[in-house]
């Protein structure tokens, strides 16, 4: 039976927005005004209403015990704040959070150490901040400081540490000093990339041993490799709880998908639905050993020259993994009067790691008056799927290609002479 580690209802958190002070004046220009204005005017202007900013508005969620649950959206949609109010770094303006358990987080460098306190001495203090007996930690001590790497300096004071010590050690405090719920901000991104390889790697164990963790991160690679289920917040509400795939196509959709413009700026009719192997669905999945088409329709206004076709598919980083496009025999490019036209594209297959991937086609062409303008159609998400199942557990690598392998022995002259010597001997047993 899985419990309730996590139950927010009616979660909303207000902050009032600062306002810029009026400048200083002198007592003359202040008497002189006095005398000047009517002052029930003023006494009303002086009552205007706050302004007020909602970071979260009436969130709803339950996160059960051992789930891994990534929390995305864009830029201010609240998921800082939401990580803050479950650790009781602040208080909800209004609604509940419960908490069943003991909660670790790294939400900011540093989060939680004293400046004047060592290395050796602010584990001490997080355990216990945490309920840790002395035993337990010191149990942990050792796995600590080797996965921070701060050996040399555990015994210095943490004010003295660069910023990638004090990552270090707070991620693997929060990690290894066994808290039932784990709170990961976008904090990792600081780290360099093997540091964070050896995060997630860590995230990953901490995950398999039914403990609870919320992880925050624009990176939808680590979010699909890491987490089970996806929360997505738009404006400091829940705009999808669910699978973890889903949960990135609803967020690649909504804040990802790039509306067709012209380089100046102005929308311009361009693409129509783009499919994949006549697919019309929202998403599309695909096993990357298989080839797969393209189509969509491009419709045209006014005539175009020397048009450049791209097909361009992107991983979950944002990150482009293929470039294609159209070639003439001897030229990158070519005319279009104005009508409709229905773009088909055959793609091998790919043999790329299995995740989510966006896909899209840009047109770069010039008008008759020689303004260049550019067409973009919308994004296609595809689920690349691995059907030969031969690479178990983490694979980093991008491209998957099938390879023929061979492997022999490599005989030397001795290995010759024994041969010769066999032949010899079966020779022999022939009469």
């Amino acid at each position: 039976m899985s419990y309730t580690a996590i139950k927010v209802q009616s979660l909303a958190k207000r902050y009032k927005i600062g306002r810029q002070q009026a400048s200083y004046k002198t007592i003359v220009e202040t008497v002189s005004k006095a005398f000047s204005s009517n002052l029930i005017e003023r006494f009303k202007n002086r009552q205007e209403p706050d302004d007020y900013f909602w970071a979260l508005k009436d969130v709803d969620f339950e996160v059960k015990q051992g789930e891994v649950i990534g929390v995305i959206g864009h830029n201010g949609a609240g998921k800082s704040t939401l990580l803050k109010i479950l650790s009781r770094i602040t208080e909800p303006t209004s609604g509940v959070a419960d908490i069943y358990g003991r909660v670790g987080s790294l939400l900011e460098v540093g989060t939680g150490f004293h400046m004047e306190l060592t290395g050796r001495e602010n584990i001490y203090l997080s355990g216990a901040i945490l309920g840790m007996k002395k035993n337990d930690i010191d149990r942990h001590f050792d796995e600590i400081v080797a996965f921070a790497e701060v050996e040399k300096f555990i015994d210095t004071p943490v004010k003295h540490y660069s910023s990638g010590m004090h990552l270090r050690l707070a991620f693997a405090v929060a990690a290894h000093l066994e808290p039932e719920i784990l709170l990961i901000d976008e904090v990792l991104a600081v780290g360099d990339l093997a540091f964070q390889k050896k995060c997630l790697n860590k995230m990953e164990d901490v995950a398999t041993q039914g403990r609870t963790i919320l992880f925050v991160s624009h990176n939808m690679g680590a979010i699909k490799e890491l987490c089970q289920t996806a929360l997505v917040l738009k404006n400091g509400k829940v705009d999808y709880h669910g699978s973890v795939v889903s949960g990135i196509q609803h967020y690649s959709r909504n804040v990802l998908n790039v509306q067709p413009e012209s380089s100046n700026g102005h929308r311009t009719a361009g693409f129509a639905q783009t499919v994949i192997n006549e697919n019309r669905e929202e998403h599309c999945r695909i096993n990357n050993d298989e080839p797969f088409e393209i189509t969509s329709d491009l419709n045209l206004s006014n005539n175009l020259n020397r048009i450049v076709m791209h097909c361009l598919i992107e991983d979950a980083e944002c990150n482009q993994v293929v470039h294609n496009y159209i070639r003439t025999k001897d030229i990158g490019w070519f005319d279009l009067k104005s009508g409709t036209y229905r773009i088909k594209a055959q793609m091998p297959a790919l043999w790329l790691k299995p995740g989510v991937y966006t896909l899209y086609l840009k047109l770069i062409a010039e008008t008759e008056d020689a303004k260049q303008v550019k067409y973009l159609s919308e994004r296609v998400l595809i689920d690349i799927a691995d059907k030969t199942e031969l690479f178990a557990g983490k694979v980093y690598a991008t491209i998957l290609p099938p390879v023929k392998w061979a492997v022999s022995p490599v005989l030397t002259s001795n290995d010759f002479e024994t041969l010769d010597k066999i032949k010899t001997v079966k020779a022999l047993e022939m009469y």
